[in-house]
């Protein structure tokens, strides 16, 4: 989670940076695919990885009357109950109020008359008379597994001919882009974001880049109509923004969509070279983030535990080896599982006594114990090196000290 996080502020202040340079060079369609880049960091922590990183463990000294059994406990992941608690708490109220706006907006809305109908028809012939709903929220979009387009029940009173067309070309241009589906992605990740403040503040900015996205197609298909467009705009009602839709207008974007209609727009050719641009921009940062995690991965990655001994048998000194006093180290690369068994053990190149290397093995593979990696609290494959030395000295004995001389009791006489 806690990589996640990280992810997700790098490319939120990545895209807040970027988005208004981006549209100045090559227009409010390609600069809205850097919106691309949070939901695609967001998912990089969590997509599987092979093993990389080794994680060393204290060697461990054999004799030829070493303690039999050793058991060490590791400790616990450190727990982040209350945090992840609050967490779910807020994201499911976020989510529990898109649910209920939803809901609402749909048992609200009604079908389209058939004399409405007609007047549509005339307006945007190509319109999807299937999409079509009466709201008070409207002209609006709003998601669905067939998005709907909202109109208000006055809406062939408050636009004239002209209007109407313009409104309709918009409102499809957010069809045709997918938006409804953008705007759900949106919502969802702002409630698995809740406390974030880059979230909140890149929330307005991404809603207004899909309206100066559609704007500016609707313009390249009607440059005629630039002062009626922005008449339109300017007379518009404003409405509150609700959950779950894209309405025709609001009016803390009035000003940056007016100022767009006065700007010259991009050409096809700087459009195109702009996607492509921003789409290796995009992969780059990526890879650079996926190339930072494997190069550094307890500096970039969340929390993370490394793997311990939990249960450890010491290896018993072949009696061969003694015989012929061989000694040495065998280093073992141990790939550790998700339940902390070894899966697998490969032995380092070393010149040592194939009888101390089978007996390491051995006792490695059936009789030892791993807690596992822990990796933003889930469990992860990963490798540990465990160097076990056999040495045929036997360390001295500890000193024990004398218990303390008491003198004795004196009775009484």
């Amino acid at each position: 989670m806690l990589a996640m996080l990280l992810y997700v502020t790098l490319a939120l202040a990545l895209v807040l940076m970027l988005r208004r340079p981006a549209r100045r060079l090559f227009g409010a369609a390609p600069a809205f695919t850097l919106w691309l880049l949070p939901p695609l960091l967001a998912l990089l922590p969590w997509l599987p990885a092979v093993p990389s990183h080794w994680y060393e463990v204290a060697p461990i000294h054999v004799f030829p009357m070493t303690q039999a059994v050793v058991a060490k406990m590791a400790p616990g992941p450190w727990s982040l109950r209350w945090p992840c608690l609050l967490w779910v708490v807020g994201t499911s109220l976020c989510l529990l109020r898109l649910v209920f706006h939803y809901y609402r907006m749909r048992r609200q809305s009604r079908p389209v008359s058939e004399s409405m109908l007609h007047a549509l028809k005339t307006a945007q012939p190509d319109i999807d008379v299937r999409r079509l709903r009466l709201h008070c929220a409207g002209p609006a979009v709003l998601w669905a597994p067939r998005s709907l387009l909202l109109l208000p029940p006055d809406f062939l009173q408050c636009f004239d001919a002209n209007q109407r067309r313009l409104v309709l070309q918009h409102e499809t241009a957010h069809l045709g882009r997918g938006d409804a589906l953008w705007l759900l992605l949106g919502e969802l990740m702002l409630a698995l974001f809740w406390f974030h403040p880059l979230a909140w503040l890149a929330w307005p900015r991404l809603r207004l880049d899909q309206e100066l996205a559609c704007d500016e197609r609707v313009l390249r298909q009607s440059p005629q109509d630039e002062a009626t467009y922005a008449h339109t705009l300017l007379h518009s009602t404003g409405m509150a923004v609700m959950p779950m839709s894209i309405p025709w207008l609001a009016q803390p974007q009035l000003k940056e969509r007016l100022n767009m209609i006065q700007r010259p727009r991009p050409g096809a050719l700087r459009r195109h070279f702009g996607f492509t641009a921003l789409a290796v921009l995009i992969t780059g940062t990526i890879f650079v983030a996926q190339a930072a995690t494997e190069s550094h991965p307890v500096a970039v990655q969340s929390k993370i535990q490394a793997p311990n001994i939990i249960l450890r048998s010491s290896p018993h000194y072949p009696e061969s080896a003694v015989k012929n006093r061989e000694e040495g180290t065998v280093v073992l690369t141990v790939l550790v599982g998700t339940d902390g068994m070894p899966l697998r053990v490969v032995v380092d190149a070393n010149k040592v006594a194939p009888d101390l290397i089978q007996a390491a093995t051995d006792t490695v593979m059936h009789h030892w114990r791993f807690s596992p990696e822990m990796k933003d609290g889930k469990p992860v494959q990963s490798y540990a090196r465990v160097p076990i030395v056999f040495k045929l000295d036997t360390p001295p004995p500890q000193p024990v000290a004398p218990p303390p001389h008491k003198p004795p009791a004196s009775s009484d006489s």
